[in-house]
Order: C-alpha cells, then structure tokens, then sequence
C-alpha cells in the first residue's frame, strides 16, 4: 500500500470514527434535552464538516490535498451512510443524499487544501 493510499484510508477512518461518536453525543442531547427536529439537521451538516476536517488535518501529507481530501469526504460519506442503513434499516436514496454528498466531498477538498498547504508552512 503506498502512502498515498495509507493517508486516504487513515482520513477515512478517523472522519467515520469522529463522525459516528459525534452523532452518537449528539443523538444523546437530543435525547435528553428534547431540542427542536430544526437544529438537527444543521447539527449533523457541523458535524460533518468537523469529522472531514479532522480526518483530513490528522491523515493527509504531501500533495494533492485537494484529490485526497475529496476521496476523504467521498468515502466516508458512503461508509457513513452504509453504516446508518444498516443500524436504522432504511436508505433515502434521493436529491437530499446526492446533496450531501456533493457537500462533504467539496468540505473534503477544502480540508485536503488547506491541510497541505498549513503544515507546508509550519
């Protein structure tokens, strides 16, 4: 496996490690605090953007940070959304999950940038 591959799969893993635990805290103030369907979605979109960040920031060396941080997003996307239907046992396969998609990859290469071009200068 080359370096390449091994970041890219280190940044997916920690962004759907992150991602699940933080949902998971989430669901639990939720839960406990009763907080209105209206903040949940834009919640879960932070969240999101925290998990590819910190997979990206804590994985991606080297060049091409915007490609590898697509890939990041890309993929923990799928394995997140995998996951969910597998524990809820429904998919929405529908405009609202290509959006998403769309979303995290692009968050994906934001992250993958500025990754790269930070620990350049540091």
């Amino acid at each position: 496996m080359s370096k390449k591959e091994s970041s890219i799969l280190k940044g997916v893993g920690l962004t759907v490690i992150l991602t699940l635990l933080l949902v998971l805290i989430f669901g639990f103030i939720v839960k406990i605090f009763s907080i209105s369907e209206k903040v949940i979605m834009p919640v879960n979109q932070f969240i999101k953007v925290v998990a590819v960040f910190i997979g990206c920031f804590f994985s991606i060396r080297g060049s091409a940070g915007f490609l590898k941080g697509l890939i990041v997003g890309l993929i923990s996307t799928l394995i997140v959304y995998l996951i969910f239907f597998i524990i809820g046992g429904r998919f929405d396969f529908n405009y609202k999950f290509f959006i998403d998609l769309i979303f995290v990859s692009i968050i994906g290469m934001i992250s993958g940038i500025i990754t790269v071009n930070v620990k350049k200068t540091a």
